[in-house]
């Protein structure tokens, strides 16, 4: 980085900026065989299997939200770093930074919540830490999550099994929890049901992977960035050029709405219940049908393809058919989102 430069919240929205600063700080300096991957999780192998590992940190604004709070998010998106990465979670970690003068009732709240979905996931928190920082020195509170899974048998998801014909799929409709974070920031005067799709996607993904380990060819959650620049960064790896069908990307009304008004991209905006695939195209419809049968994959859609083309760029077909190129963000619509 140049001399003087300083730190961005756009360092932490998980676009350009974000790849910039682990490409030019952290790969330099602290690379190795597992972190040079640059996948939500490690993978590694002990003596009784593969393990993955993974870390997180969650700063949200406002902690608490229509359909979570910081708690619910922490958790659920270690599980589902380490369930796309093809793992079944089996610990998790929780470092909490905490301000002084934060409500314990609060606290008592958020660890509800994420006792809630450690339940749902089936995995153990066994580790823990709690700092305090003086008051107006911190938001409220941090969370910092790591987690380890055991790998399924058989499953393989790389980003170079990705060929060209696979069908891409997301499990549901995108953007809810971006635009409702939006909403409860409370700064548009906007009331709306709409709430975050957080959720710890275990029950919905691990059946499937069972089921199809060898024709499920990669696997991410969209998260910061949403699904454009999850996509982006597959199809820059790979040097294959992905196609989006507008015309079948599942979309809530609400989010829509919200998205034309303030000019966002909804393929941009952050979800933490989704899951997008890259699968072979033989078993597409079998597998949505199983996908379909679960309440966190009721809306999922096949919503493009892998092309023969070797640009590694990502294209979306629009609904009035044009193309236009989908590029990846400098960074995030939203700060602050996880």
């Amino acid at each position: 980085m140049k001399k003087n430069e300083h730190i961005l919240l756009g360092h932490g929205s998980g676009g350009q900026l974000t790849q910039r600063l682990i490409e030019r700080i952290f790969l330099p300096h602290l690379s190795n065989q597992f972190l040079e991957e640059l996948e939500d999780s490690s993978i590694f192998h002990l003596r009784d299997g593969v393990y993955a590992f993974t870390t997180d940190s969650y700063t949200v604004f406002p902690l608490f939200f229509p359909g979570g709070d910081i708690g619910s998010l922490a958790i659920s998106g270690t599980v589902n770093d380490l369930v796309v990465s093809g793992a079944k979670p089996l610990f998790i970690s929780a470092g909490f930074i905490l301000e002084e003068g934060f409500p314990i009732d609060d606290l008592e709240r958020i660890a509800m919540s994420m006792k809630e979905v450690l339940r749902k996931s089936e995995a153990l928190l066994v580790a823990g830490d709690t700092k305090v920082v003086e008051k107006g020195k911190g938001d409220g509170i941090f969370i910092n999550t790591a987690g380890v899974g055991i790998l399924l048998d058989g499953v393989k998801l790389s980003v170079n099994r990705i060929k060209t014909g696979d069908d891409i799929i997301v499990t549901g409709s995108v953007g809810d929890h971006g635009a409702s974070l939006v909403i409860a920031r409370g700064d548009l005067g906007i009331e709306s049901d709409l709430k975050s799709d957080c959720a710890p996607l275990n029950s919905l993904i691990l059946p499937v992977l069972e089921r199809y380990k060898d024709k499920i060819h990669w696997m991410r959650d969209p998260t910061r960035g949403g699904v454009a620049t999850v996509l982006n960064e597959a199809a820059r790896s790979r040097g294959l050029d992905f196609l989006l069908f507008e015309e079948k990307i599942p979309i809530k009304d609400e989010v829509g709405a919200l998205c034309e008004m303030l000019g966002f991209d909804p393929l941009y905006l952050a979800n933490e219940g989704k899951a997008v695939l890259i699968v072979d195209n033989e078993i597409s419809e079998e597998l949505l049908t199983q996908l379909k049968s679960h309440p966190l994959g009721k809306d999922a859609k096949v919503i493009g393809k892998v092309t023969e083309g070797t640009q590694g760029r990502l294209f979306l077909e629009t609904v009035s058919g044009g193309t236009r190129v989908l590029d990846s963000l400098i960074e995030d619509q939203l700060p602050r989102i996880c």
